[in-house]
């Protein structure tokens, strides 16, 4: 008996599940490895049969000793040993399981039929089959699987519809806290869709937004409007010194190891603290209570005044640095705006020369086509570079070229011919094959349909003496010469026009690597 090769059955799925079979199964028709319907069986020269997956799956790494032999005790060498290129198709049991009744076992699905109806129509395209989702591996009815990757997979990629970045289903909470787009609204004036990214301008500029006072730190409480911090600066310059005089004094307190009061010395208009020189005299000592007591006074007056000057100054530094970061976070978004504009008018000019891109392309075509365009019926069509395009056709990388388009007339029928330089169909490796194509013309609704002009087709004799010719007068009933409502309808012509072997040699047809097609449309009732 002749063997074959087992690649040639391609088969990736092991058996078919018993439950499949709408009667009992009888043991001839199960695989001996997976123990289910065969699936394209196979069978070993020890008699015992496989399904083709199986024993390709058995034999991978080598023949191997038949289990069913040696459970039957019948081993027996060699017949027992399974080898691929010992085994065969069982194509009479195969015959016989395809005709088994089969009914579907997803729950809900009512379907019967035969083992072969299961394969060819049912086997993986039941409604009611429940499959793993491929990403969250629930699994969902196949009715329900388009919907459960848009809606319900808990594992499905979104893209943020604020930003544009994409991310996991599960992760949408977290990315909505740190999306640099999303929307906020101001608690303080009520504005909304402020980008999460601005939103820090927007709050230092609000005019109703409130912020604590600078000298919060030192005690003061109250909480102001932006833009009116000067006018609280201002109005408010004594209970803030009082307020640094007493954090002075509790730190003065705190650290009672420190020396006698220094020295204030007035310098540049602003008060700056002297503390005393190591080695100086205290003469305070032999004043009386009453002198020590008012230096006292005087002392600290003086530091009010210098600590007034301090603040005033400080104040006035703080007001000019305040409105210069405002106007540089002006300028910034003006930059960002003109930044965005510029950017916009960029994609625009981008999307304007793809458009002329494509509009020049459509030119180039037009011109090319006007190029060699007839318009009475007849196309001759030189062909060069015949050895490189028929090697190119052999390998399969073009195996048919087109001719530019022709026409009847200036407003009738839009023709070209399709070429195949190894044969095609019944020519293929052969023949040269040649094919008439009717195109879609802009006057077709003013022309006679279906078309039945008679087509003459010709392989010229470059010595002008026997053209090899052949004509054809269109089947009205072929959708090949209906009127067109795609680009072009299908070829129609003489798949063995010209054998390959008159192309061979020194050929009169084929000269400097180049050939002559002519094709003729008669005009005869147009």
């Amino acid at each position: 008996m002749a063997r074959i090769s087992l690649p040639s059955l391609d088969s990736s799925l092991p058996g078919i599940p018993q439950s499949v079979l709408a009667v009992s199964m009888e043991a001839k028709y199960q695989c001996q490895q997976c123990h289910q319907v065969l699936r394209k069986p196979v069978q070993a020269q020890c008699g015992h049969r496989f399904c083709v997956h199986c024993f390709k799956l058995l034999t991978s790494s080598g023949p191997k000793p038949c289990e069913a032999c040696r459970q039957e005790e019948i081993y027996e060498e060699p017949q027992s040993i399974l080898n691929s290129n010992e085994a065969f198709p069982d194509n009479a049991a195969g015959r016989e399981i395809a005709s088994l009744p089969a009914k579907c076992i997803s729950e809900g699905c009512s379907w019967t039929g035969c083992i072969k109806e299961y394969e060819a129509q049912h086997e993986g395209k039941c409604e009611y089959e429940r499959v793993p989702c491929e990403t969250c591996q629930v699994l969902i009815l196949r009715s329900e699987k388009e919907r459960h990757n848009e809606r319900e997979c808990e594992a499905r990629t979104l893209n943020c519809k604020y930003c544009k970045v994409s991310f996991n289903f599960k992760e949408i909470k977290a990315h909505d806290e740190i999306c640099q787009k999303f929307p906020m609204q101001c608690k303080d004036c009520g504005k909304k869709k402020i980008p999460r990214e601005k939103f820090l301008d927007h709050s230092r500029s609000c005019a109703k937004s409130k912020t604590a006072c600078p000298f919060s730190e030192i005690g003061c409480k109250v909480v102001i409007d932006n833009g009116k911090h000067s006018d609280h600066e201002q109005t408010s310059v004594m209970e803030h010194m009082r307020l640094i005089l007493a954090m002075m004094s509790l730190v003065r307190l705190q650290r009672p190891e420190a020396p006698g009061l220094g020295e204030w010395q007035e310098d540049s208009g602003l008060g700056l603290y002297r503390a005393p020189e190591d080695g100086a005299t205290a003469t305070a000592a032999t004043d009386g209570g009453g002198a020590a007591a008012s230096g006292q006074t005087f002392g600290l007056d003086h530091k009010v005044r210098a600590l007034e000057n301090i603040v005033c100054v400080l104040n006035r530094e703080v007001e000019r640095s305040s409105l210069t970061l405002e106007a540089f976070s002006r300028q910034h978004r003006l930059d960002q705006d003109k930044i965005e504009n510029l950017g916009n008018k960029v994609r625009q000019l981008e999307r304007t020369l793809t458009m002329r891109d494509l509009q020049l392309a459509e030119t180039d075509q037009t011109l090319r086509e006007l190029q060699f365009c007839t318009f009475d019926g007849v196309f001759v069509w030189k062909i060069a570079d015949f050895s490189r395009r028929r090697q190119d056709a052999v390998a399969g990388r073009t195996p048919a070229m087109f001719s530019p388009a022709f026409y009847s007339s200036k407003y009738g029928y839009k023709m070209c011919l399709r070429l195949y330089l190894n044969g095609d169909g019944t020519g293929r490796g052969t023949h040269l094959s040649l094919f008439f194509v009717v195109m879609r013309g802009k006057c077709d609704a003013l022309l006679k349909w279906p078309f039945s002009q008679k087509v003459t087709l010709m392989l010229l004799d470059q010595n002008n003496r026997e053209h090899i010719i052949d004509a054809f007068r269109p089947d009205v009933s072929s959708t090949s010469f209906q009127r067109p409502i795609s680009e072009m309808n299908i070829a129609s012509g003489c798949p063995l026009f010209c054998p390959l072997a008159k192309l061979a040699g020194k050929s009169s047809y084929l000269r400097d690597d180049t050939i002559f097609i002519k094709a003729i449309v008669d005009l005869t009732g147009l």
